[in-house]
């Protein structure tokens, strides 16, 4: 019996009464990557375990896991880990001594299929006690609490997607490494060496960073460079013989002026000094001042033809005697839509239509660990979650009803790019 969509109802698709069934495609041709029987195969799996997604949503937001508490960034790997290898996966755990540990999973498939990716992160922004503070509830067809939508919404639709997968069509899907990694909204500086190391050997990435709040898809992000400028001058007392000092303050003020000045040069750039410190006392010329940048743009020459500008405003200083030292601390590269990872968009909006929902990609500022698979070369997409809004806020929410349909559309895009012969090994471009 085919699944009943009632409880896929979201504001941005049709009445239940318009939307098709899933074995009538809406304005689409089928994806004959995945048959009718397939599709509502998963449509069913996944309706049907939508209680326990909800009682795991709430046993992994109610436990404080910001990026620097290590304990809870564990405590919510290890259910993750159970979680994956109960469906079959080889975990490893990578362990850390200051950070959480990393979660891999890998799941043998097909040796001719295409090789994916999918990844997701186990911390959020929030420190100890938010959890407490702001507990899960659900009131009003949405779910709130620290992290419901950046990101354990992902993360949970991810392993029920994947179960779904290998339910319906196992047999016929190629490996699929999963990692739930530790420390993302950090800039992921544990993680990042095993997610490259996993990406060379992979044909596409999926990142399930919850859909945008209009239910939108991320086909490409921006880079993001994050620096320390750290500026030297000379100190001396600035009433008796100030003409002795060189205030780093100063410089420091000239580089803000002329950083925020950089995104005019490039239709994508952005730059902004969040954090600025420096000096001892009033009656002081400054000797050290320190600031904090954060560099982006949508595309690779225009972040590093920025980046270079950076290192040259630091090599020559307005006040003569100081010396600037730049510091990277985060570097992404841009994650930029490319003519494959337009397919994997096709794939994305041809399922969604023959679930009953349409979806559009967009391009966004912020970054996730698609920056790095997207800066090797790997086919990408990102934006995969359930729809959720206001990540990083008191507001975080996700939408209830969107958490069957899109996972459901997760499941069915790793079917369909795992049979995908333009992704198979030895047919990148």
């Amino acid at each position: 019996m085919a699944p009943r969509l009632a409880a896929m109802d979201d504001p941005r698709m049709p009445a239940a009464s318009q939307r098709p069934h899933p074995t009538e495609p809406a304005g689409r041709s089928p994806d004959p990557l995945v048959s009718d029987a397939e599709l509502t195969a998963i449509l069913a799996i996944v309706e049907e375990a939508r209680p326990a997604y909800l009682a795991e949503l709430e046993a992994l937001v109610s436990v404080d896991c910001g990026s620097y508490s290590k304990a809870g960034v564990d405590a919510v790997g290890a259910r993750v880990a159970a979680a994956l290898a109960g469906i079959g996966g080889l975990v490893v755990v990578h362990p850390h001594a200051e950070l959480g540990d990393t979660v891999v999973a890998t799941f043998a498939g097909v040796e001719d299929a295409a090789r994916l990716l999918v990844l997701a992160h186990l911390d959020t922004v929030f420190p100890p006690g938010t959890a407490a503070s702001r507990p899960f509830r659900l009131a009003d067809g949405r779910a709130t609490g620290p992290g419901v939508a950046d990101m354990k919404s992902g993360l949970i639709a991810a392993i029920h997607a994947l179960a779904a997968a290998r339910a319906v069509a196992g047999p016929s899907i190629g490996r699929v490494a999963f990692v739930a990694n530790p420390d993302e909204e950090i800039g992921s500086p544990s993680s990042t060496p095993l997610i490259r190391a996993l990406a060379a050997e992979t044909d596409v990435a999926l990142v399930v960073e919850s859909a945008r709040a209009n239910g939108a898809i991320v086909s490409s992000r921006k880079g993001i460079v994050e620096l320390r400028l750290l500026v030297h001058g000379r100190a001396a007392h600035a009433g008796v013989e100030p003409e002795k000092g060189r205030s780093a303050i100063l410089e420091a003020a000239h580089l803000v002026t002329a950083l925020h000045a950089l995104p005019a040069r490039w239709p994508t750039v952005t730059c902004n000094v969040g954090v600025i410190a420096g000096g001892t006392r009033p009656n002081v010329v400054a000797d050290e001042a320190v600031l904090e940048v954060d560099l982006r743009a949508a595309t690779g020459p225009e972040l590093d033809a920025a980046l270079a500008a950076i290192h040259g405003l630091a090599a020559a200083p307005t006040v003569p005697d100081v010396t600037v030292d730049v510091v990277e601390t985060v570097s992404w590269r841009p994650m930029e839509k490319t003519a494959r990872s337009a397919v994997l968009v096709d794939h994305a909006e041809g399922l969604a239509a023959r679930i009953g929902f349409q979806v559009r990609d967009v391009a966004t500022g912020g970054a996730s660990d698609g920056n790095t698979t997207a800066g090797m070369g790997v086919p990408t997409l990102d934006g995969l979650g359930p729809i959720a809004g206001i990540p990083h806020a008191p507001g975080e929410y996700l939408e209830v009803d969107s958490i069957v349909p899109r996972t459901a559309l997760l499941a069915a895009l790793i079917v369909a790019v795992s049979r995908d012969p333009s992704f198979a090994p030895g047919h990148g471009a």
